[in-house]
């Protein structure tokens, strides 16, 4: 797929919107109109990485993909790369510049891909204009999230359904023995 580069400006400071970007667990709240069955692939979702599984509707497929974010040099640059199809033999990179403009800051998404087969090639051929939709997409979200916030939480994924806020805790887990709860040991 050619390089597609998409910008948008935010009325925010750049180290906010870089803080959100490369904290992969937030992905959802902007970016799930394309991505499916997003989750965590390790535990530490921030910095350089942090990784996520997740599934594209292509045109002709739908693909498994994961990214990991290779280079993150706050609050200028994030490079995540990573693979999809099968056996993830398609390379995919994604690049965020964060550029200062005045109050505001550029945000600057750059994708590509390198098909690993003659058949690969011609699915992402066919897809280079949706993938620019879907960056032009969730580029708006990503600005709406900052300008006109939300009382609503947003949406975060997890480590393959792990949920933090259920996980045992300080051994409240086990069996109380006796009638003698954890508290009471």
């Amino acid at each position: 797929m050619r390089p597609v580069t998409i910008h948008t400006t935010i009325s925010a400071p750049r180290e906010e919107i870089f803080d959100l970007v490369a904290d992969l667990s937030m992905r959802p709240a902007w970016g799930d109109h394309y991505l499916e069955d997003y989750r965590l692939a390790r535990a530490n979702p921030r910095g350089e990485g942090a990784a996520a599984r997740f599934r594209l509707n292509l045109p002709f497929a739908h693909e498994w993909g994961q990214i990991e974010i290779k280079k993150a040099d706050r609050p200028r640059r994030i490079v995540e790369e990573g693979g999809f199809g099968r056996l993830g033999r398609s390379r995919l990179v994604s690049v965020y510049d964060f550029v200062p403009a005045g109050s505001s800051t550029r945000v600057e998404l750059t994708t590509f891909s390198e098909p690993g087969t003659f058949v690969d090639k011609i699915k992402h051929t066919a897809s280079t204009g949706r993938m620019r939709r879907w960056s032009r997409k969730s580029l708006d979200r990503l600005r709406k999230i900052f300008e006109e916030g939300s009382d609503a939480t947003l949406s975060r994924a997890t480590v393959a359904g792990y949920d933090a806020g259920k996980a045992p805790r300080f051994g409240d887990h086990i069996a109380a023995t006796h009638g003698v709860g954890p508290a009471d040991r």
